[in-house]
C-alpha cells in the first residue's frame, strides 16, 4: 500500500486539490457575496499551482513533451523547486494571509497581518537573492518556516478576535473557522517535516514512503474538511 502511495502520489494529490476546486467552483454563488469568496479563489489558484508545478514529472513521461524535456535539461528550471518556493511557499502565504486580512475586523489586527506580510516578503527576496543557487535545487527552510510562521500569526489573531465576541457561539457554522482549524494543524504537520529533511536520502524508500504518506493523508483530510466546510456551513453565519 505504501508502495502504491509513494509511486502515485503526485496523481493523487492532484486529484484532491483539483476535487476540492471544483467543489469551490459549483458553491461559489453561495458564497459570492461574502469575503469567504476569497477562499475559493485561493483553493483554484492552489490547484494551478500544482498541476503546473509537476512539470518535470509531466515532460519526464510524456513523449510528446520530450522535446521540452530536453531544453530544460541544462537549465536551472529542470527542477520545480523554484516554482513551488515562488508559488507556493510565498505565493499562498500571501494569498491567505490578504484572506485574513479581508475578514479579520479588528484595525490593528490587520496592520500586524499588513506589517507582517511585508517583513515577510521582503526577508525571503533577500534570501533568495542571496541563495539563488539553493532556490532553484532545493527547500528553502527560511523561507518554508517563516510562511508557517506568518499563517499560524493569522489564524492566531482571527481565533482572538472571535473569543472576544459573541460569535463564538456560530464557531462551527463558519467557513472561516473550519479553515482556519484545519490549515493550523495542516501547517503544524507539514512544518515539521521540514526538521527531518536533514535525513533524507534518495535512496532510503522507507522514508520516501513515509513523506509521501503523511504528505498524502494530510492534503486529503485538509481538502475533505474544506469541501465538506464549503458544502455545509452558512455563509452568513461568517465571522
Amino acid at each position: 500500500m505504501s508502495d502504491f502511495v509513494y509511486k502515485y502520489s503526485l496523481q493523487l494529490n492532484d486529484l484532491i486539490l483539483i476535487v476540492c476546486a471544483v467543489i469551490g467552483i459549483i458553491f461559489y454563488k453561495k458564497y459570492k457575496n461574502y469575503n469567504s469568496k476569497i477562499f475559493i479563489y485561493y483553493l483554484i489558484y492552489v490547484a494551478l499551482v500544482d498541476f503546473i508545478g509537476s512539470y518535470p514529472t509531466y515532460v519526464q513521461e510524456y513523449e510528446i513533451l520530450h522535446g521540452i524535456r530536453d531544453y530544460l535539461r541544462e537549465t536551472n528550471f529542470s527542477r520545480n523547486f523554484w516554482w513551488f518556493t515562488t508559488f507556493w511557499n510565498i505565493g499562498s502565504v500571501l494569498f491567505m494571509s490578504y484572506y485574513y486580512y479581508m475578514i479579520l475586523k479588528t484595525k490593528w489586527f490587520k496592520k500586524i497581518v499588513k506589517y507582517v506580510c511585508f517583513i515577510f516578503l521582503f526577508s525571503s527576496v533577500i534570501y533568495i537573492s542571496q541563495n539563488l543557487n539553493l532556490f532553484f535545487n532545493s527547500q528553502l527552510k527560511f523561507v518554508n518556516i517563516f510562511g508557517a510562521l506568518v499563517i499560524l500569526n493569522c489564524i492566531s489573531l482571527y481565533f482572538i478576535e472571535i473569543l472576544n465576541s459573541d460569535k463564538i457561539l456560530v464557531f462551527y457554522k463558519s467557513l472561516n473557522s473550519i479553515v482556519s482549524i484545519t490549515m493550523f494543524l495542516w501547517w503544524l504537520i507539514i512544518t515539521s517535516l521540514l526538521f527531518y529533511e536533514v535525513y533524507f536520502s534518495a535512496l532510503d524508500l522507507k522514508y520516501l514512503n513515509l513523506r509521501s504518506s503523511v504528505y498524502l493523508l494530510s492534503n486529503l483530510f485538509m481538502y475533505l474538511a474544506f469541501a465538506l466546510a464549503l458544502i455545509c456551513c452558512d455563509p452568513e453565519q461568517e465571522i
